[in-house]
């Protein structure tokens, strides 16, 4: 028998059992599928974190209270930072390296306009320098300057997201919001930075720092300092002033028992890289199991044919059809069912990732497509075989007897 009539009898015996075959290739195509679009999640989840870092920019260093998860430290207690450590870091003379300094308190309010509600995902109270630092730009409007932190004013630059929220299409700058029972005029709008995950950079007030901390923190640590070095390439050296200057401030001897944490963007490119490599990983294997399944559901379906047609290939055997034929036909049957199942699986992943999910907008990974296709057809070769070796073990006599 030739490989076109052995895939014609493969149809034939597919088409015979619709509803079963269907539901077979089901199994395959929901096992593809979640391989390629949790892979694209995690590769989208992965994405989104550089651009969210790169959008910080390449000078920026962020100082933080505590040792560090994994860090080997020996510091027996932790101390908060604080705005003297932030001015003693904008001393030139003991850090030439550094360009600006932004001390940051952070929380949660919710902002009101003309009876528009909107829960603002993050109120950062901080200096000027914060801007450039975290490469903010402003799209209209001005920023808040130096003497507005001084005499503690009430005035706020908004995100692109907290904009549309509140206010919609009308302007925003010049208007006056409530911001947790505090009365805030809006001076700028920033540029959209973008970004996908669960927290959108555009959904941010930024405030001076003296009038978020008298509105809604109080006037003790800092939740972190935000420094930028005066060059790409002098980053290391700022990273070492910043260590110098905190060790001394806080009695630090040792560099083991520092308790703060320096994280370049660099680092925190290379800590969250290796956290979604892992996470994309187990995904991967969390959905490679639902193939597992498939191509079981494949062997079961393959097996239930095998002996619904015992007495057909019984007739085929005593007609003088070789064992090679009856292999042929019943694996070219598995692996048929499991690449149409593949095939289909493929383009839902593909029309799935167009959307977003959880949040992330899904990357698809080429690689991910052809490796999660191959493997079905090779589980449908695998898992078809041992059905397909049975049938065509089968004695002719025993199999015409069956009823």
């Amino acid at each position: 028998m030739n490989p076109l009539e052995t895939l014609r009898f493969a149809f034939g015996g597919i088409a015979a059992n619709k509803v079963r075959s269907g539901l077979t290739m089901l199994g395959i195509l929901i096992g593809v599928a979640a391989v390629i679009l949790l892979l694209a999640v995690g590769n989208g989840s992965s994405q989104a974190v550089k651009d969210s870092i790169d959008a910080l920019g390449t000078n920026a260093l962020t100082v933080s209270a505590g040792a560090g998860f994994g860090a080997n430290s020996t510091a027996t207690s932790t101390k908060p930072l604080t705005l003297d450590d932030a001015k003693a870091l904008a001393d030139q003379s003991q850090a030439p390296d550094i360009k600006g300094v932004a001390p940051e308190v952070t929380t949660s309010q919710t902002a009101l306009y003309e009876g528009t509600s909107h829960s603002v995902g993050s109120v950062v109270g901080t200096y000027p320098a914060y801007f450039e630092a975290s490469n903010s730009k402003v799209a209209t409007g001005d920023y808040f300057s130096d003497d507005d932190v001084l005499d503690s004013r009430k005035v706020a630059v908004i995100g692109s997201t907290t904009a549309t929220d509140l206010f919609g299409a009308v302007d925003p700058v010049g208007k006056r919001i409530t911001l947790g029972g505090t009365p805030f005029t809006v001076v700028g709008v920033l540029k959209t930075k973008g970004g996908t995950g669960f927290q959108d950079p555009d959904d941010v007030i930024v405030a001076p720092l003296p009038t978020v901390q008298n509105a809604f923190t109080g006037f003790g640590s800092l939740n972190q300092i935000l420094v930028e070095a005066a060059s790409a390439d002098a980053t290391t050296a700022a990273q070492n002033e910043i260590t110098t200057i905190l060790m001394g401030r806080h009695g630090i001897r040792s560099v083991s028992a520092v308790d703060f944490r320096v994280s370049s963007q660099s680092t925190l490119l290379s800590t969250r890289s290796s956290t979604t490599q892992t996470f994309t990983v187990l995904l991967g294997a969390v959905a490679a199991i639902s193939l597992l399944v498939g191509g079981i559901g494949i062997t079961n379906i393959m097996l239930v044919t095998v002996t619904e047609r015992t007495r057909e290939i019984g007739i085929r055997k005593a007609l003088g059809a070789p064992r090679g034929v009856i292999l042929g036909q019943f694996l070219a049957e598995a692996t048929l069912l499991s690449l149409i199942g593949a095939g289909l699986g493929v383009v839902a992943a593909l029309v799935g990732a167009r959307f977003t999910i959880v949040g992330i907008k899904p990357v698809v990974i080429p690689a991910s497509v052809w490796a999660a296709f191959g493997i079905a057809v090779a589980i449908g070769l695998f898992f078809g075989s041992y059905p397909a070796g049975r049938a065509s073990r089968l004695s002719p006599i025993e199999a015409l007897r069956h009823e």
